[in-house]
């Protein structure tokens, strides 16, 4: 199967082959389908599946096919709602990526910095907005974000919504969508919460699960080091030296051990940043910028 022979238009194909892609994932192969053809769907898939691509392309050509709202005032026409201003970022950039030979525009709002270049953008308006709940919220109520038009909601990893809190926020915006819309519904697990969230908004949907291989992918090697706890900064430092490992992602138990490590790391002459909850907006930006171009 080739995104070819899904029926993919060929701006989007032009893209695709930008980015080296060629072959669709079995979310990708089941999903957009069924997206181009207007239906809703559940989605039980985790990050990784290649999830975003299955919903981003058939949105963009939906959205570049349907002229309605080809003239004027550019009314958001599609809502992609995740949990966190990481996800939000990526799910933009794959937006941008993919629809770029589109004209059809994108932006992303979240929090944690200052919202005036964001109503700037929605001023200007925008064809797709992908957001986090509680920035979109505030802009909703300030009159900034309007959805009166929306033709397309994504819920984006529904069970990462519950778990963090923002599950009231949700549906306090699922009330502000107008009825007749396509909804795409997103989650790793289906607690009883997220399946009654789900009943509650789509409408026959098209059920696509895509169960990962619990078996560790091929390229990766695993070993395990017992140490006492006293030593364990001693031998990060020395497995990334002695292994000249360019980049790697440690992770810690808490906030305050993620400072911890970096802290050791520095000291030991080698690049560090920490990412996690009490970092500012920016600080966590840099913190991935300075991970993709280091190394």
């Amino acid at each position: 199967m080739t995104f070819e022979q899904l029926g993919l238009i060929e701006p989007l194909l032009k893209a695709l082959r930008t980015e080296g892609y060629t072959t669709p994932t079995p979310i990708q192969e089941s999903s957009i389908p069924t997206v181009l053809e207007g239906k809703d769907l559940l989605g039980c898939a985790q990050t990784g599946t290649g999830k975003t691509a299955a919903f981003a392309l058939p949105m963009l050509q939906t959205l570049y096919n349907d002229s309605r709202n080809s003239k004027g005032f550019k009314h958001i026409r599609a809502l992609i709602l995740t949990p966190t201003r990481e996800l939000a970022t990526q799910i933009h950039e794959s937006f941008t990526a993919y629809g770029k030979h589109t004209g059809i525009r994108q932006e992303v709002i979240f929090g944690g910095v200052s919202q005036h270049t964001q109503t700037i953008a929605l001023r200007n308006g925008t064809d797709v907005l992908v957001a986090t709940p509680g920035r979109l919220l505030d802009l909703m109520n300030q009159g900034y974000v309007h959805l009166d038009h929306l033709e397309i909601f994504v819920l984006d990893e529904a069970d990462r919504m519950l778990d963090m809190g923002f599950i009231h926020d949700v549906k306090k915006i699922i009330k502000a969508l107008p009825h007749q819309r396509q909804t795409l519904f997103f989650s790793a697990t289906m607690p009883p919460a997220i399946s009654g969230l789900a009943n509650s908004i789509l409408n026959n949907p098209v059920k696509v699960q895509v169960t990962p291989e619990s078996t560790t992918a091929e390229k990766i090697e695993q070993s395990v080091f017992f140490v006492s706890k006293r030593d364990k900064q001693s031998l990060l430092v020395h497995l990334i030296t002695q292994h000249n490992i360019g980049r790697s992602l440690v992770f810690t138990k808490t906030k305050h051990g993620a400072d911890r490590v970096v802290k050791d790391l520095r000291m030991a002459n080698i690049k560090a940043d920490a990412i996690h909850g009490n970092k500012s907006q920016p600080a966590r930006q840099n913190a991935l910028e300075n991970f993709k171009t280091d190394g």
